[in-house]
């Protein structure tokens, strides 16, 4: 019995990727801001129907670089339900994360905590959609504009998605999108910030290009973050057909909801209002179920089936904040964690075995 992932990589036809990298050959320009990165930034600027974009080698230095740019201090309120990316980027740039727990319903940040948690040492909130889930923009830009606070959303999971009408990457200050080999949208690992403030542009060129702003001229500590052109190709391959993969996954969300949903101590994600998804993940929360997430986990596992306990642990439980964070603070975070359990979705994913894994869950307590 074959293995089915979590997740696999979408990747174009093999002959298609190979005419689009065919040129590099000719002008031997293989990193560097080249023709096909200038491409795909132009591509996504329409896609995601946004005015500025800045491309990167990966999310995780796309969202240190974003950070870095806007010059934050002190303290910056986030979540703990989120991939090590999030928190490890606020660290790194010398500030200190406060954790907003998250609501019970969509798992994205709880925005009637949020104010309480705001002090003089606040600059930004970094709030992050979650499993393709939206935040509350709206509520979050008039807290923001009230503390005359940053926002840099983490945008990993929401590639494509919009909100009355609205493309994501249109609120905020800036959004962080992850063109990781696991998401959506890839350009094998890669990355973008995504802003409203066009001067923001040379700043986010320079520091990812080491902070040399002209040929005897470096004015930042900068870093190394440029996509090169093979991710970029991959990007411009994978571009022309995400809308289609997209409608694939939604087709294999539908049959998980119509095997699972109405399920005792089943727990299933509910469309948001104004939201058109993207279908990045399937979650399910297991609550008082015959059988405990772990032991569903197990299940799956002996049968060849790899789900994910995805997030889990919570960033602020980590072995490397030890003493730091207290995990109590954020119950509703660390009860979903504890529950929650990412079954396998991808584009051509067959729904013989979506029937398969749901018949397991269904039969786990045999």
């Amino acid at each position: 019995m074959d293995l089915i992932q979590v997740t696999r990589s979408s990747m174009p036809e093999f002959e298609e990727y190979i005419e689009e990298i065919r040129d590099l050959w000719d002008s031997h320009w293989i990193t560097n801001m080249g023709i096909k990165h200038n491409q795909l930034e132009k591509e996504l600027l329409a896609y995601l129907n946004t005015p500025n974009i800045t491309l990167f080698t990966n999310g995780h230095l796309a969202l240190e670089c974003a950070i870095a740019a806007f010059n934050l201090t002190g303290e910056v309120i986030t979540t703990p339900f989120t991939f090590a990316s999030t928190t490890h980027a606020i660290v790194r740039n010398g500030l200190d994360p406060v954790f907003c727990d998250v609501n019970p319903d969509d798992y994205t940040i709880d925005v009637e905590r949020l104010e309480d948690l705001i002090t003089e040492k606040t600059s930004a909130i970094i709030p992050v959609h979650v499993y393709g889930n939206i935040c509350n923009v709206y509520e979050i830009e008039r807290i923001a504009k009230k503390h005359n606070l940053k926002v840099i959303y983490d945008a990993a999971h929401a590639f494509g998605v919009t909100v009355d009408g609205v493309g994501i990457a249109n609120f905020g200050d800036a959004s962080m999108f992850s063109f990781h080999a696991t998401k959506i949208f890839n350009t094998i690992e890669g990355g973008a910030i995504t802003y409203k403030d066009e001067k923001l542009s040379k700043v986010l060129y320079d520091i990812k290009n080491f902070g040399i702003t002209g040929p005897e001229t470096v004015e930042y500590v900068g870093g190394n973050a440029k996509m090169n052109e093979f991710q970029a190709a991959m990007g411009i391959c994978n571009l022309r057909h995400v809308n289609d993969d997209i409608k694939k996954r939604r087709i294999v969300v539908e049959r998980y909801m119509e095997q699972l949903a109405g399920i005792e101590g089943i727990k299933l994600m509910k469309s948001q209002p104004g939201v058109q998804q993207n279908y990045s993940y399937f979650p399910v929360v297991f609550e008082g179920y015959q059988s405990n997430r772990n032991d569903v986990y197990d299940i799956l596992k002996n049968n060849n089936i790899i789900a994910r306990k995805y997030f889990y642990p919570l960033t602020n439980s980590y072995e490397c904040y030890k003493g730091k964070f207290n995990i109590e603070h954020t119950p509703v975070a660390k009860y979903i964690s504890e529950h929650v359990l990412s079954l396998p979705l991808y584009s051509d994913l067959a729904l013989e075995d979506v029937n398969r894994i749901c018949a397991l869950i269904r039969n786990s307590n045999e």
